[in-house]
């Protein structure tokens, strides 16, 4: 082969392989935004509210929209019990999960109904405690709620734990207050998403994903 073939012969292999990288890629943003419009609740064992930021025991507007989204479904027999989740950044006072239990209560959910997990900060951490919680109370089956964009990462990973997931997104946070940021949730998610498949692991710091 001269060297001129070589190179034709490499030069195709390298477009093959970017071509079928970026087709996979392609697939995992539209999986992500198929999922994303989907809302499945059915009745469960509890609704996991997947924690983000909290300021001071005060949810964000990302984690506020997630728990109202959750008394909804509370209020709905979705299920007898809501899961916060979620651990402290260094400096914080309250965990992501008491903010949460502390928001649900004073939306007229019972204390008694509520169970904060507080541990994880990312996903997959977040799910592992709650998988921990679930063998316990001899739970099998779960509504998650989050971010539309988020719903395909926690759905499997959640699933690859052993839950009984289905996801019911928030749909009125900052997570989809425009395209643009639409875009880039899914961007990131992607990216997230990929991560956790190839290395059964969450990248969401390093990826800007909260």
């Amino acid at each position: 082969m001269t060297p001129f073939a070589w190179f034709r012969w490499a030069r195709r292999v390298v477009l093959a392989i970017v071509a079928v990288v970026l087709v996979a890629v392609l697939y995992v943003a539209v999986h992500i935004w198929w999922v994303a419009r989907e809302d499945q609740h059915p009745r469960s064992d509890a609704i996991v509210v997947l924690g983000a930021s909290q300021y001071n025991g005060v949810p964000s507007p990302v984690f506020a929209a997630r728990l109202a989204h959750a008394v909804t479904l509370y209020d709905d027999h979705v299920a007898s019990h809501i899961v916060t989740v979620g651990g402290k950044e260094p400096g914080d006072v309250y965990t992501e999960a008491e903010a949460g239990k502390t928001y649900l209560t004073a939306h007229g959910v019972p204390p008694t109904a509520v169970v904060a997990l507080q541990t994880g900060r990312d996903t997959l951490r977040s799910l592992r405690a709650v998988e921990a919680e679930f063998k316990t109370k001899r739970w099998h089956s779960a509504v998650l709620v989050t971010d539309p964009w988020n719903c395909l990462r926690a759905r499997t990973m959640a699933r690859d734990l052993g839950i009984q997931a289905d996801t019911s997104p928030e749909r009125t946070g900052p997570a989809v207050a425009s395209r643009s940021v639409e875009f880039r949730y899914i961007a990131r998610e992607t990216e997230a998403y990929i991560y956790y498949k190839i290395f059964h692991n969450d990248n969401e710091h390093s990826a800007g994903v909260v």
